[in-house]
């Protein structure tokens, strides 16, 4: 185990190592930061731990059988390198977890596959393939009790350790320290296209995206962006509001499905087809949250709010005017950039989740403000009594990541 100064840094080498480290925590009464490879680290409540647990030296593909349709890797093996390895199989991750790493100010390319599971991210696909959490199988993980948990594995079948698979993805690292993780991966699509809606407003929007995946086409991406950031994203033909929604698949299944729902829209708007290469590049820039994540957008507070599809516009027309936003999800989910004004319109915005249903997550702002504001949903008594017993159930002395999503959880 490399220490570099007990009081900073530890990086284990193993699951040992891990089981030393908390029970060093243990005894000395100590807390410890939880780290894949730090790409999301500015996310969440700002760590006030005593030391961190970096576990990027835990890396690496230990299990891939492309025919079986699964892969294991140690938890801090980058996500880069799987979604390479998976490639050159013709395979992929299919809930398309974005990276963070540019919105928040770091280099691309560093996130870990268990700080994928850990924040339970999903990107444009999750309306068709679901969330991180419905594609995990299986996870080894120290507990704050210094104790290795398993469950799951690399069999399909094997449902022993289902609950404890759904406990960890998105338990932000505050229930455990997981070492090893096994996901179930799948086939590539061969092709792609996006049928293109021109010039819609928001209201409309969602109309016409709530009307798509209401149709028969198989809808693997519904997003729509107003035409004040729409210069962000790459592979548009026109400068307007465009309302885009992907089919994927074999060719001649996407040409059929494309054509049946151009003719499906054609009543909200002017119809255009983008082909795959322009396809491919658009949704890459909606996964990347492109217009958020540049330079000169960089320094606005940005919030993430999922709520009702076919309301997502009742939100975005409750906050100020003056915030930039796009919507993904069909419609269900909005980042929303604030203008920066000291309190980043926390209570204008949890005042219309509040009303109109859903919730919201502070994705980027100073330290100082992610201490001050709630950064995730308030959690109503019942959900926050049964957060507080599942985390003493698993770490009763607050060792791990303690305050990451709740001020005292």
């Amino acid at each position: 185990m490399t220490t570099h100064n007990m009081a900073d840094i530890v990086k284990p080498r193993d699951g040992k190592d891990v089981e030393e480290a908390v029970r060093w925590a243990l005894g000395g009464d100590k807390t410890l930061e939880i780290v894949g490879r730090g790409s999301k680290r500015a996310l969440g409540r700002p760590s006030q731990t005593d030391m961190t647990l970096d576990l990027s030296n835990i890396a690496g593909v230990t299990l891939y059988e492309p025919a079986e349709l699964v892969l294991s890797a140690r938890a801090g093996t980058a996500l880069f390198d799987i979604e390479k390895l998976l490639a050159a199989n013709n395979q992929q991750l299919a809930f398309e977890p974005l990276d963070y790493g540019p919105l928040l100010g770091r280099a691309p390319g560093r996130g870990s596959i268990g700080g994928v599971i850990a924040t339970n991210l999903s990107g444009p696909r999750r309306i068709k393939a679901g969330a991180a959490r419905d594609h995990f199988l299986g996870v080894t993980a120290v507990t704050g009790r210094a104790e290795t948990i398993k469950s799951g594995g690399r069999v399909v079948k094997n449902v022993t350790g289902y609950d404890l698979c759904k406990l960890f993805a998105g338990s932000w690292g505050t229930l455990g320290a997981m070492t090893d993780v096994t996901i179930k991966v799948l086939p590539a699509p061969e092709t792609e296209a996006s049928v293109l809606i021109g010039g819609l407003d928001d209201a409309r929007a969602c109309a016409a995206m709530v009307a798509a995946m209401g149709s028969p086409a198989d809808i693997s991406g519904a997003a729509h962006l107003p035409d004040h950031v729409i210069a962000f994203f790459d592979g548009l033909p026109k400068a307007e509001a465009s309302t885009v929604l992907r089919l994927e698949g074999f060719a001649p299944s996407v040409k059929h499905r494309e054509a049946m729902l151009a003719a499906a829209m054609n009543s909200f708007g002017p119809v255009s087809i983008l082909d795959e290469a322009h396809s491919r590049v658009l949704w890459r820039s909606i996964r990347e949250v492109r217009p958020f994540a540049t330079e000169s957008t960089r320094t606005r507070p940005l919030w993430r709010i999922s709520t009702a599809p076919a309301r997502g516009h009742e939100v975005a027309a409750a906050i100020t005017p003056a915030a930039q936003m796009f919507y993904d999800w069909a419609g269900g989910l909005l980042w929303v950039a604030m203008p920066f004004d000291g309190e980043l319109g926390a209570a204008t915005i949890r005042a219309a989740v509040a009303r109109i249903g859903g919730h919201a997550t502070l994705v980027r702002a100073p330290a100082a403000v992610r201490a001050a504001v709630d950064v995730f949903e308030p959690a109503e008594a019942g959900l926050a009594a049964l957060t507080k017993r599942v985390k003493e159930s698993f770490d009763p002395q607050g060792v791990l990541n303690p305050g990451r999503m709740w001020a005292g959880v």
